[in-house]
């Protein structure tokens, strides 16, 4: 079956269209796994033939770095998803970010940014595009009346993440993309911690949407990848220019598969996910040793409404302080003997790791700072373990990080 339903049919749902969408095993001598397409290159029947694919008069496979029947239909079942037009599979979440920046923004462009990011997006944002002639602002974009004030004839991209890494910071998206699209500008929405199963991004206004598919998508931290979605023209721009010509961040077959046979599942994880981050966050909430939560899932959370609009559940990403900052912080990383000290998320496994001294050491200690991020912030991946031994293991780590034990310097 294609995923597409008949005209008097009801619309099919996540999960179904996760599982089926964009293949008929008829096509494919039965098999009820799609066949990974492991060439390089593809043949043409006569020289005018390829000639007619070189031009873009018919279609066809040329090279895997401009397309290959398993990317193709990685690519027409996240577009499905995601609510988008068509998509790009990329090598990984910063060659998706790369590869659509590159494309959209010129010399003497304005991108404006919202206050938190990814340390390596940040680090791409402030230090590389800066040396060619883009300017960079960060604005808070939590707050829209922000971004109306901020916008100048010279900005063409607005970019933001929502939840934001690491802090979990909501952006409005619906607001924040009308204020965008009336100035012209661009947006695009990093859906990372949410997924497509949790946020639609494109149904709310926003242009494009990219992924670090390593993450829920792939599901088992067994592969890198990253992919961009929205309308079918940008993309073939972003495919063509930023990907093709200036990148070269091609995502492998075998890593496209992977990537299927983990969409297979994302409602399934995402719920188990989310149950176990609502449970966590409840724990880190009432335990004494922690100074604060940050999970949109608690009535507290400031944003808690937003996410309730904008989510059909609120992730499962989890950041919290506790008393006693950074060096309590240690010592309950430490602690820990089921939880995973590792710097990716939405594995099966529960992961933790310290932002500061990790995925946004790109920062500086003034950066951080300024965007929020503070020494004593710990992020936590729930994973997919039952929830009482990790509620065991992190209750222990935490009764263990006020108690003077010895820090590692």
């Amino acid at each position: 079956m294609s995923g597409k339903p008949s005209q008097d049919s009801a619309p099919l749902g996540f999960a179904t269209r996760a599982i089926h969408h964009g293949y008929d095993p008829s096509s494919a001598d039965g098999a009820l796994t799609p066949p990974v397409h492991l060439s390089s290159t593809y043949t043409f029947e006569t020289a005018e033939d390829g000639m007619a694919l070189f031009a873009g008069e018919r279609p066809g496979y040329i090279y895997t770095r401009l397309g290959n029947p398993t990317l193709d239909l990685l690519e027409r079942r996240l577009a499905e998803l995601e609510g988008g037009e068509a998509a790009l599979a990329t090598a990984s979440g910063m060659g998706a970010i790369t590869s659509a920046i590159w494309t959209l923004v010129a010399p003497g462009d304005e991108i404006i940014v919202d206050k938190t990011l990814y340390g390596c997006t940040f680090a791409f944002f402030r230090h590389a595009l800066t040396r060619f002639g883009v300017s960079v602002r960060h604005i808070d974009l939590s707050r829209p009346e922000a971004l109306a004030d901020a916008l100048s004839p010279a900005a063409r991209l607005v970019y933001f993440e929502t939840p934001a890494n690491p802090n979990m910071r909501l952006v409005d998206i619906e607001a924040v993309t009308a204020i965008a699209r009336s100035a012209g500008a661009t947006t695009i929405v990093d859906n990372t911690y949410a997924s497509p199963y949790l946020q639609r991004p494109l149904a709310l206004g926003a242009d494009l949407v990219v992924h670090s598919a390593t993450k829920y998508l792939g599901g088992h931290g067994d592969l890198m990848a990253g992919a961009v979605i929205g309308r079918r023209e940008t993309l073939d721009r972003i495919r063509l220019f930023g990907l093709k010509d200036v990148t070269g961040a091609v995502m492998s077959p075998l890593d496209a598969h992977l990537i299927m046979r983990g969409l297979k599942t994302l409602e399934l994880r995402m719920e188990r996910h989310c149950d176990n981050a609502e449970a966590l966050a409840r724990l880190l909430d009432d335990h004494p040793a922690v100074e604060s939560v940050y999970y949109p899932g608690l009535a507290s959370f400031p944003q808690h409404d937003l996410a309730r609009r904008q989510m059909q559940r609120f992730g499962g990403m989890i950041a919290f302080e506790l008393d006693g900052g950074r060096d309590a912080g240690v010592r309950f990383m430490n602690a820990l003997r089921l939880v995973h000290r590792a710097v990716s998320l939405g594995d099966a496994e529960t992961l933790v790791q310290h932002p500061a001294t990790m995925t946004h050491s790109t920062y500086t200690a003034e950066e951080r700072a300024e965007f929020g991020i503070s020494d004593g912030l710990i992020r936590l991946s729930a994973g997919l373990e039952t929830l009482a031994d990790l509620q065991e293991d992190i209750t222990g780590a935490l009764d263990a990080s006020g108690d003077g034990l010895a820090i590692a310097a």
